[in-house]
């Protein structure tokens, strides 16, 4: 098990050795994340790199990754916890074979943790031997905001309350890491309770790091072309931008073509890897795929 790191610097490395690419701003808010066992709450727009920060600090810390993946109509049952009726069904039917007929009895005997099945959110507090896990609940924006209510607890005190059984603390809280692509507002109790960092585009120096780094394979020129055209794309008012995954995909797809360099012929038959709306791949007809290539050419080139 890793470590905590104990600088910036250290959590600039830290990232780096699970190949994660980060400027020194997402550095510092996750190092203070991190000491002051506070969790870090990431906005930004899709495919910048959200969730994959929850994924290298695991692999990195060697700790167990518990996510909690996000959707209209997430309850407690799916999130937190719920009983396993069917078992209790069995126990109380056994119990009053025997001639145990006690409800207060029978009500104890089966909500008890042996019947108790444990979703993300309760599974992330209990104590393991490599440390406490990294809790990733990701795209929150698109859970019900009602579900947002029930995770200031969580965040809060590091406990669920099962009406049932009681409170379950965590003996150390978990790192926890709360991603949304802000389709819809967050409430404020809960941002309250976390760290904040708004997670950009990276700039072409960065965005061409991450590219070198996520897929080695590529040629330099083809790497820098890549890089400046997709950021001139996102210029050109595109109902959904291009994030940083979507540049990977469209560098390894043009590597697997064994291109050195970008053409106008080929950036228009591979702008699917790039670009998920037909809209926005209708806009970038060849003309206009020339004239943004030109213009990547000089600056890759300079």
């Amino acid at each position: 098990m890793t470590q905590i790191p104990t600088t910036v610097d250290a959590t600039l490395e830290l990232l780096r050795g699970g190949r994660y690419v980060a400027d020194r701003a997402l550095a510092t808010v996750l190092f203070l994340s991190l000491r002051m066992g506070r969790p870090l709450f990431l906005e930004g727009e899709a495919g910048v790199g959200k969730t994959q920060i929850a994924k290298v600090l695991a692999d990195q810390l060697g700790r167990k990754l518990i996510r909690l993946q996000c959707y209209e109509g997430l309850d407690t049952a799916s999130a937190v916890y719920e009983w396993n009726y069917a078992a209790q069904m069995i126990e109380i039917r056994a119990a009053e074979a025997a001639g145990d007929t006690d409800r207060e009895t029978l009500v104890s005997d089966v909500f008890t943790e042996r019947f108790l099945i444990r979703r993300p959110l309760l599974q992330a507090l209990d104590p393991d031997p490599a440390g406490p896990p990294v809790l990733l609940i990701d795209e929150l924006d698109r859970a019900d905001e009602a579900f947002e209510a029930y995770l200031l607890e969580i965040l809060a005190d590091n406990q669920v309350t099962i009406p049932e059984l009681g409170t379950i603390r965590a003996d150390a809280p978990p790192i926890v890491i709360v991603t949304t692509n802000r389709t819809r507002e967050i409430h404020d109790a809960l941002k309250r309770r976390c760290l904040y960092h708004w997670v950009d585009y990276p700039n072409f120096a960065r965005e061409l790091e991450i590219v070198r780094t996520q897929v080695p394979g590529a040629s330099e020129r083809l790497s820098r072309e890549v890089v400046a055209f997709v950021q001139r794309l996102r210029r050109e008012g595109l109902f959904k931008n291009p994030g940083v995954a979507e540049t990977l995909d469209w560098v390894t797809a043009l590597a697997a073509l064994d291109k050195p360099a970008l053409d106008g012929e080929t950036v228009v038959d591979t702008l699917g890897a790039l670009l998920k709306y037909q809209d926005d791949i209708a806009r970038i007809d060849p003309a206009r795929a020339d004239r943004l290539l030109e213009e990547a050419r000089a600056e890759a080139a300079a």
